[in-house]
């Protein structure tokens, strides 16, 4: 049977762009414009999740607040963290149907990062490029932090790049059968009531 598996990492990057974009025109969640079946649903979902986070991880920083609400974004944190894990391991479970055919070759290596990991990396990378442009951009910072920012975005999209390749390179392994596709799920346990002690024991 011949090889196939096919996902282009630039298509993956596109549709995380376009979450940070969408989102950020009203600063709330967007409506996902892709098919729910799709893998591009879960991109974009995911990324929402991250945007989500990235956003409240900045909020609980600052020092002003009070501390009862710093706990409750810390449960808004782990509520994300979870969203975040169940949507990394349901990409995997795509590239899983991508590669399900693919003849495996003796000596076949094992990845230690899934391609759902990588692209996790991937979707806050291009929150880090968005962010990093808008310090890039400011009108009211020093030309000394305007070059500092800009000599970070220069890595940032480097990173970028290099990401895509690695991401392009895995799948094409994949497809020859010259790595294999194997995942362990994350199995949180603080958010689990039954495995986290600090709350069974409150029963």
């Amino acid at each position: 049977m011949e090889n196939k598996a096919h996902l282009d990492a630039k298509h993956v990057v596109s549709v995380f762009q376009k979450s940070v974009i969408d989102w950020h025109k009203e600063e709330k969640p967007s409506n996902n414009p892709y098919d729910p079946q799709s893998i591009d649903h879960t991109l974009y979902q995911k990324n929402q999740v991250d945007t989500i986070q990235w956003h409240i991880e900045d909020e609980i920083r600052r020092p002003d607040i009070p501390l009862e609400e710093v706990v409750a974004l810390k449960r808004k944190i782990d509520a994300l963290n979870q969203d975040r894990t169940d949507t990394v391991e349901k990409l995997d479970d795509f590239v899983g149907e991508l590669v399900k055919n693919v003849t495996v070759q003796p000596g076949a290596r094992l990845n230690s990062e899934s391609p759902a990991w990588l692209m996790d990396r991937m979707s806050i990378l291009e929150l880090k490029i968005f962010h990093m442009k808008e310090q890039v951009e400011r009108k009211d910072a020093s030309p000394e932090h305007l070059q500092n920012c800009q000599n970070k975005l220069n890595i940032l999209t480097e990173q970028r790049e290099d990401l895509i390749l690695c991401l392009d390179e895995l799948i094409e392994d994949y497809a020859k059968g010259i790595r294999r596709f194997k995942v362990y799920r994350q199995m949180k346990m603080y958010n689990d009531k039954n495995l986290n002690p600090s709350l069974y024991k409150q029963k």
